[in-house]
């Protein structure tokens, strides 16, 4: 049954789509007139939260170097120094943000476009901004043959999060995602104990351990399930978002799969020319 006319608050269309009834004001579109001036729409607050993320990631950048002085051996590749640090600080919080979001919301997996757990839609938006200032780090301070796979990877991942934030729809599918930075945690640890140079300590032993385990679980096997999932689900995604996912999927597994083959060849069957080429990268 519907609510009676007068039950709705002046100035509110009750169905938006159609011409308002007499009352009733007009919808506001990007640009409205409300009592004879012009008004704009809000901004949309994920965008505010992108905004803030690329802010304060920027600032932890800057600052990270007197938090965390580089030893000898880094010094003359300070700005790499403080981009790991910088990513590791992103993969604790948004791989923590995502397994925590799964364990305490353990039927999200059942709804992964419409709905998601408080909290969700602000971490993928502050990844976006994370990866828009990493894009731009290394834009600035590396030379293009040197960043260009992160470059491209970079900008699928912001594409594919950017319009996931802009539709608040398949947050829980990029929340998935997301759990891949539990294992970038020990990616940038591995690049942390490269440029200090403790290659032959039982820390980069036994992080090169964990770092294949999780690669295996947190990412190759992450990857196959989205992309099962968009398989299973094609038929009642929409075409241009369902392009977008493919897509994506068909660069990142390629991708991780010459990672996991390099990270095989480096530090289970590494040569010291290997190690000394990643150190300078």
């Amino acid at each position: 049954m519907l609510p009676h006319p007068r039950s709705f608050p002046a100035g509110r269309c009750r169905y938006p789509g159609r011409a308002p009834e007499p009352g009733e004001a007009e919808p506001m579109g990007a640009v409205g007139r409300q009592r004879g001036r012009w008004v704009p729409m809000a901004v949309s607050p994920g965008l505010l939260v992108v905004a803030g993320s690329f802010a304060a990631f920027r600032l932890l950048n800057r600052g990270l170097e007197r938090l965390v002085p580089p030893p000898p051996s880094a010094r003359r590749n300070r700005w790499k120094w403080r981009n790991i640090w910088t990513s590791l600080a992103h993969s604790v919080l948004s791989g923590g943000g995502a397994l925590a979001g799964f364990c305490l919301h353990p039927g999200l997996s059942e709804d992964m476009v419409g709905t998601h757990p408080p909290g969700a839609h602000s971490l993928v938006a502050v990844s976006v901004g994370y990866f828009l200032e990493d894009f731009v780090d290394m834009l600035c301070h590396q030379k293009l043959r040197q960043s260009w796979e992160l470059l491209f990877h970079h900008s699928v991942v912001i594409v594919c999060f950017g319009t996931a934030v802009l539709l608040h729809q398949y947050i829980g599918f990029a929340l998935v995602a997301l759990l891949v930075e539990i294992n970038s945690i020990f990616l940038h640890v591995r690049q942390i104990l490269l440029m200090a140079n403790l290659v032959h300590t039982p820390c980069y032993r036994l992080n090169s351990i964990l770092n294949l385990g999780t690669y295996v679980v947190f990412r190759i096997a992450t990857l196959a399930w989205m992309s099962r999932w968009l398989f299973l689900n094609r038929g009642t995604v929409p075409l241009a978002t369902y392009s977008i996912g493919t897509v994506g999927m068909a660069i990142m597994t390629p991708m991780n799969v010459i990672l996991f083959y390099r990270l095989l060849r480096s530090d289970f069957f590494k040569s010291s020319r290997g190690v000394q080429w990643e150190k300078e990268q």
